[in-house]
């Protein structure tokens, strides 16, 4: 990875974070043009396809390791200013966190660092996202995984415990009788989307039962919450969601005592900068106040 131009890295990066040559362009106030210039110098440099051509545009193999090396140059350089002068432009920080946590606990921890760096937050599963860490995608990122991507190191977040709601309607309807793993398995479920795997886990600990119901797909953690609490089905929900209504009204524990947890970690690149330092130290201080 000799003489390379930081220009041209540059484009890589952008190419990526927009998803296409145009929005790069935009970005970085040149014409797609240049963009394409770049990327083909740079990928003429390495010897090899950097980026695929996709909609949108992800960087290959051989891509990843200067998409990385493109975003930590980056990080370093947004830094100078400050440590010069104490001044300059703000550092953006692309991390990946799942919904929940964002709906939750993690943006009051980014609101505290939002006057002196900007996130670009990549809204992914927690059992995925440790995968936009390998494709370099982002700095840092709120998994389930507690084996650290190569170049990242683990810090053990806490523990997020979902609830089995439903809206006291629903519950009348198919729980007047009572709770038992067939009657789960047969009621409507709400789930986030097709790698949503909860409120079937949750559904194991009833014994051998595969969910015959239907199910309603709501990729949106805040309407999630509302379609259960509008009687579309019975979820599990963060039990930090709960709080924010009356149990027993709003929205009824389908089975008090038990539900699902899932143990968080934060993983971050093992480059240290002020900001990620900073960012690190405030998800940290977030989740031992809002997770078990």
């Amino acid at each position: 990875m000799s003489n390379l131009d930081l220009s041209q890295l540059e484009a890589l990066a952008a190419v990526v974070a927009e998803g296409s040559f145009d929005g790069a362009a935009r970005r970085l106030h040149v014409t797609p043009s240049a963009i394409s210039q770049r990327v083909k110098a740079l990928e003429t440099t390495a010897g090899s396809v950097l980026l695929r051509r996709s909609k949108p545009v992800v960087a290959t193999d051989a891509g990843i390791p200067y998409l990385r090396l493109a975003q930590q140059i980056g990080s370093l350089v947004a830094e100078l200013p400050v440590a010069e002068s104490g001044g300059g432009r703000a550092v953006t920080i692309p991390i990946a966190v799942n919904g929940d946590s964002l709906n939750t606990w993690v943006l009051p921890a980014l609101a505290g660092l939002a006057d002196r760096m900007d996130f670009d937050v990549r809204r992914e599963d927690q059992d995925h996202s440790a995968e936009m860490l390998r494709q370099g995608l982002v700095m840092a990122a709120v998994t389930t995984s507690d084996t650290p991507v190569q170049g990242c190191s683990v810090t053990r977040l806490g523990v997020m415990r979902y609830l089995p709601v439903c809206s006291p309607g629903f519950h009348r309807t198919w729980f007047s009788d009572g709770v038992s793993g067939d009657v789960l398995a047969d009621a409507p479920m709400v789930v986030f989307d097709r790698s949503d795997d909860l409120q079937d886990r949750y559904l194991q600990q009833w014994g051998s039962v595969k969910p015959s119901g239907r199910r309603h797909f709501i990729p949106s953690a805040s309407d999630f919450a509302e379609a259960v609490r509008l009687g579309l089905g019975w979820a599990v929900l963060p039990r930090l969601q709960c709080d924010r209504v009356e149990l027993g009204v709003d929205l009824i524990d389908i089975a008090p005592g038990t539900g699902i947890d899932v143990t968080l970690f934060w993983q971050q690149w093992t480059l240290r900068t002020t900001a990620l330092t900073e960012l690190t130290a405030a998800i940290a201080a977030a989740a031992a106040r809002a997770l078990d």
